[in-house]
């Protein structure tokens, strides 16, 4: 169930209910790369449960932030993609995977993907 409200008094707070939390920028820093099905991201996200992942996946495509498709195949199909709206949030991805290298670097953590 989306948490988006009718209103909010700082506009950070529309961001922190759309992806704030520890596996929707994950997510969606994923599907940035391509289209993946459910065992894809699962497999990409190490430590999700299912439950927690099906649960995300549902916000996000609430939210209208991703895509998910089913094809009508047996056994079935079905892949998640980034929404054309969310594009936006590209060149923001890359700006906090730079900072968060720098971070990093000047307080000797190391980071492992």
């Amino acid at each position: 169930m989306s948490k988006l409200k009718e209103e909010y008094s700082y506009s950070l707070d529309i961001y922190m209910d759309l992806i704030g939390g520890k596996w929707k920028l994950r997510i969606l820093y994923h599907l940035s790369n391509g289209t993946k099905r459910f065992g894809e991201l699962k497999k990409l996200l190490g430590s999700i449960t299912e439950k927690t992942l099906t649960q995300q996946l549902r916000e996000l495509e609430q939210d209208k932030l991703i895509i998910r498709t089913v094809y009508n195949e047996v056994p079935p199909r079905v892949e998640y993609s980034m929404a054309e709206y969310c594009t936006d949030l590209l060149p923001i991805f890359k700006e906090i995977c730079i900072w968060s290298i720098k971070y990093a670097k000047d307080n000797n953590i190391q980071i492992n993907s």
